[in-house]
């Protein structure tokens, strides 16, 4: 059990560490802010577009394709990830496989 223990010990502290943080953060503000209330403030915003307007109006094709670049940018961290934890074992094939595979991203955001 012990050493179970301490092969995961470091990575509980590095848990609580950020769940510590992230409520520190969270309750800072409330604590030591300013509270001004106004109305603008409580009003719904919706990134600069009019809240009460026709929601069956068309979008722009700029957000689509800011959504399509974060799919394929989170497809890719997806799979960098395995990949550099298995960079020893998979060799020098793995390693250009991985770049030839970042170059094609890079050229398609081009």
């Amino acid at each position: 059990v012990s050493s179970i223990l301490s092969e995961y010990l470091p990575i509980l502290i590095f848990i609580f560490i950020g769940f510590g943080m992230a409520v520190g953060m969270t309750a800072i503000p409330f604590i030591i802010g300013e509270s001004k209330p106004d109305k603008e403030k409580l009003s719904a915003y919706e990134c600069g577009f009019d809240a009460f307007d026709d929601a069956r109006g068309r979008f722009d094709v700029r957000f689509y394709l800011v959504a399509i670049l974060f799919i394929i940018f989170d497809l890719e961290v997806a799979f960098l990830f395995p990949w550099a934890v298995s960079l020893g074992k998979i060799g020098i094939f793995g390693f250009w496989s991985m770049i030839i595979f970042l170059f094609f991203l890079t050229i398609g955001f081009i």
